[in-house]
């Protein structure tokens, strides 16, 4: 009997990220003419600073178009060392940095690298989407702990400490988060570090990516407490502060094996990320930030007007951001109404009502494991929110 081709089976236990899969039905609709508003996709819709862009351009123009060390190259690496004891008061040498296509590699190349099969992984929710996926991909064993709104969505000590087990191997957060912008404050990551004191055996994930766009002061990273840098792994990059989205550059910050471990993981998958954007990296991390400065106030903002704005729907339920550019709102008093027939029972539901309804592009909340909520990002023109809540609140209102 003629064997069948088949793909591998790993492929069952990841799925394609909600994010994305809803920024690309809005394109298709807009190919189709229609007036689609898209507050779905998380990326800044600013433009790379001109300083950045310069450099990039000398790059290629003195032939820096070559392969480069997989980790990154040496000036690179120098000036994120520098970036964390400047903005973060860590001290880190350039062998624990690797820079990566993008904070996702990153992320992939930690749980890559630390997880093996059944061991568990602590992700409070809500989350990013990919979290979890690369767990699965790794045959671990996620264990999602539900964050409320009352407690704007941040885990607690005491719900870490109950969720640890002998199996638990990693610890996966992010501060501002995405998809809820909350921060956790220095008083909050030092309850949380107390608690990991007593547990040598757990790696910490801490995902910074949207360390400058905080709307309440310094950004405070868990590794600054005793004993927590020797085993958290900070991811970054400059997607989200530098508006550098299709640069593709991230880097992980690491105890020497863990970060090892990644730059030869990565070494089999893409080895270095472009030698172009690693150039225009290190004008990013060590010229002007007054650039980024003003996409933060002008994001924050945008915040206020938002916020304000949903504030008037009646229904939803949400708190104000402390950090990144995404609303949250509880959108369950809408769920087993309906309109013209389409029956909302969720929040899936309820996006795909909004999308052909109303016109407007937002991304369910159960892709956050947070079935209650919708996700809208502000990474977007006043007049483009405006008008978006505007059809947000004509389709919510004509659900009966």
């Amino acid at each position: 009997m003629t064997k069948q081709l088949e793909l591998a089976e790993r492929l069952s236990r990841i799925s394609e990220p909600q994010t994305i899969k809803m920024a690309k039905l809005s394109r298709e609709l807009k190919a189709q003419g229609i007036d689609i508003v898209d507050l779905s996709i998380g990326e800044p819709d600013f433009d790379t600073p001109a300083h950045i862009r310069e450099a990039a351009k000398k790059a290629i123009d003195e032939g820096f178009t070559h392969y480069t060390p997989v980790a990154g190259i040496a000036d690179l690496r120098q000036a994120i060392v520098k970036k964390l004891q400047r903005d973060n008061g860590l001290e880190y040498t350039p062998e624990q940095i690797v820079v990566s296509t993008g904070a996702k590699q990153s992320i992939a190349n930690t749980v890559l690298s630390v997880i093996n099969p059944g061991d568990e992984v602590i992700i409070p929710t809500p989350y990013w989407v990919t979290y979890s996926e690369l767990v699965k991909l790794c045959q671990g064993e996620v264990k999602f702990i539900p964050c409320s709104i009352e407690n704007k969505y941040k885990i607690t000590p005491a719900q870490l400490e109950a969720a640890i087990t002998p199996k638990t191997k990693l610890f996966m957060f992010s501060s501002p988060c995405n998809p809820t912008g909350s921060v956790y404050s220095k008083d909050e990551l030092k309850a949380l570090a107390d608690v990991f004191a007593r547990y040598p055996g757990i790696y910490i994930m801490a995902d910074e990516i949207y360390e400058y766009i905080n709307y309440v002061g310094k950004h405070e990273s868990i590794a600054q407490f005793e004993g927590m840098q020797e085993r958290t792994i900070i991811i970054n990059g400059l997607s989200k502060g530098f508006a550098m989205t299709g640069w593709r550059l991230g880097y992980l910050a690491a105890p020497k094996a863990v970060a090892k471990a990644a730059e030869n993981m990565q070494s089999q998958f893409t080895s270095a990320t472009s030698s172009i954007t690693q150039k225009a990296a290190v004008t990013a991390l060590t010229g002007d930030l007054s650039t980024a400065h003003t996409m933060v106030a002008e994001f924050r903002e945008r915040r206020t007007l938002v916020y304000d704005l949903l504030s008037k729907i009646p229904g939803l339920k949400l708190i104000e951001p402390d950090g990144a550019f995404y609303m949250f709102p509880d959108v369950s008093a809408f769920f087993g109404k309906s309109f013209e027939g389409t029956v909302v029972n969720n929040a899936d539901d309820l996006c795909m009502y909004l999308l052909h309804k109303a016109n407007v592009s937002l991304v369910t909340g159960s892709a956050f494991e947070q079935p209650d909520c919708i996700r809208m990002s502000y990474a977007a023109s006043r007049e483009k929110l405006q008008e978006g809540i505007k059809r947000l609140a004509a389709g919510l209102g004509q659900l009966a």
